[in-house]
């Protein structure tokens, strides 16, 4: 059984990373999407929202799903239509084709994104302490590799279908040949335990804090990766090479804080390293709205990726632990306000800073990751009762024997 889990631990972390390349490949190029389709300032967040629109259905429609199919299903072929769909994306060459190509992308993202985090949560409880934090920190590695490619694409001036087709052509059998190993844990282990778990045990007022602080960090987040390259070009003056570096910088910041996120919160505590990411947060938005060149605004960017790194995954545990018996209906839930977080973040955004400045745009978002602070009991940890033998049963964030994750 060990070896099961540890082989299902490992292409799970293959999952997140190739979903991190492709939504950083994406985000990355908007400008370069913006030009190739013609899409102008006024209906760029038009776009932008739709993805996280549909993406919300598709995470709705992965809580029913799941209830007839294993998670690990909706996992291994939603991926795909994700791939195929980025490349779709940089193919196109008319405004309905992008239409379509975003639309598909985006149905796909939402049962990506609820079906991972469902065997994540299943998998932490089966080991018995904090892991999902290095589930996300896999993400952010592929977010820094998409980044990076993204970069060499604009150096180079590459075409958006060149850049993004050898991508593709490694990554889809990749996750195809990994998707053996997912693991649906004790809760989800198939499609009849799915069934039992994923009812109407998810009170939505209980769950309500957890959907608050997952959209207020979500609208950080979005800020930084629809936002960041535009806003260091257009508002502190760099080239479009240097726009591509914000996004990476605040992957590498973000990857490091969850590598030893997990460590983290088994000394300290899941209530001690949230209320500590959010501080460390509203500082950089501070930072950025403030900055008076590109490099100071870099400055902020590193230091929203080592504060927001650490609240979605946590949000995402501490829901599996709150509703033992349904936790792929309360991770399906949630995840819908990662889409919230997105839809309201993006416009919002461009909405004050056309209006006002984006400089004090960026502090909207400030003031939002500061309520974290009032939810952060949400997190805390109740007695662990695993002791499973599959690792060191010692853990501070995950919940009883009967109620984890």
């Amino acid at each position: 059984m060990t070896d099961v889990l540890r082989r299902g631990r490992g292409s799970l972390a293959v999952a997140f990373f190739t979903q991190g390349v492709a939504f950083a490949l994406l985000v990355t190029r908007i400008p370069a999407i913006q030009d190739r389709y013609g899409v102008s300032d006024a209906l760029l967040p038009a776009f932008l929202a739709a993805v996280p629109v549909l993406a919300g259905v598709g995470s709705v429609g992965t809580e029913w799903l799941v209830r007839r199919v294993a998670p690990s299903a909706v996992l291994r072929w939603s991926q795909p239509v994700v791939l195929l769909a980025l490349l779709g994306v940089g193919a196109g060459g008319r405004m309905a084709e992008l239409a379509i190509a975003l639309g598909v992308f985006g149905l796909a993202v939402g049962a990506l994104d609820a079906s991972m985090n469902m065997l994540g949560v299943s998998l932490q409880r089966s080991y018995g302490r904090s892991i999902m934090l290095g589930f996300h920190a896999a993400y952010s590695l592929g977010g820094i590799l998409g980044a990076s490619l993204a970069w060499v694409g604009a150096h180079w001036e590459l075409a958006l279908g060149v850049s993004y087709l050898p991508v593709v052509a490694v990554l889809l059998p990749l996750c195809l040949v990994g998707s053996r190993w997912y693991v649906d844990g004790e809760v989800s282990a198939g499609a009849g335990a799915a069934g039992k778990g994923a009812g109407g045990g998810v009170g939505f007022g209980v769950l309500l804090p957890l959907c608050l602080v997952m959209t207020f960090a979500y609208i950080g987040d979005s800020t930084v990766s629809n936002w960041s390259a535009k806003y260091l070009q257009d508002v502190l003056g760099s080239s479009e090479q240097l726009a591509t570096v914000p996004y990476n910088v605040y992957m590498v910041t973000t990857l490091l804080g969850r590598a030893l996120g997990d460590f983290g919160v088994r000394r300290l505590g899941a209530v001690a390293v949230v209320r500590g990411g959010a501080l460390v947060a509203a500082v950089g938005f501070a930072v950025v709205a403030g900055a008076p060149g590109a490099w100071v605004g870099m400055l902020g960017f590193t230091l929203l990726g080592l504060g927001l790194c650490v609240l979605v995954p946590q949000t995402f545990a501490a829901a599996g632990r709150l509703f033992p018996g349904a936790s792929d209906a309360a991770v399906a839930r949630l995840n819908v306000f990662n889409y919230v977080g997105f839809l309201i973040g993006s416009p919002l955004v461009g909405a004050l800073g056309d209006a006002w400045s984006y400089r004090g745009a960026m502090l909207v978002p400030m003031v939002l990751v500061l309520v974290t602070l009032v939810y952060a009991r949400s997190f805390a940890a109740q007695p662990d009762r695993y002791g499973g033998g599959h690792e060191r049963p010692r853990t501070a964030d995950v919940g009883r024997g009967s109620n984890g994750l």
